[in-house]
């Protein structure tokens, strides 16, 4: 069975950078896509960005583009979201996630435990 750790959450002030890493770990991990979710109190589960683990194609939501970047490492089946220019909106518990396909369509069906990311001052 395959396990997704997250990792790199943290306090940090506005302005400053984070950058978050899920390693997947167990049998032979085959998903496609890999994309991180994030979750404020009192709100629901938000794509924040996805990639396409053979192509490289990525996918980040317009609330973080420009900010955001996501990348991976297919040989460390590892994928990172840099954060940078962080603003206390983005305050949330992320989950890193994985789906057997990549578009609209795509289901993520595995799911880390979630890192917290607190921006305040």
């Amino acid at each position: 069975q395959v396990q997704l750790v997250e990792s790199g959450g943290g306090l940090v002030q506005p302005g400053g950078s984070l950058s978050l890493s899920c390693a997947a770990s167990g049998r032979t991990f085959s998903s496609v896509t890999m994309g991180w979710f994030r979750q404020a109190p009192g709100k629901g589960r938000l794509l924040v960005a996805a990639i396409n683990r053979r192509s490289g194609n990525t996918y980040v939501a317009d609330s973080v583009k420009d900010r955001f970047t996501i990348s991976r490492d297919n040989y460390e089946n590892t994928v990172y979201l840099q954060m940078n220019s962080l603003k206390a909106e983005d305050t949330a518990v992320y989950f890193c996630a994985a789906a057997e396909s990549w578009g609209p369509g795509m289901e993520f069906d595995t799911w880390g435990q979630g890192t917290q990311v607190t921006v305040s001052s």
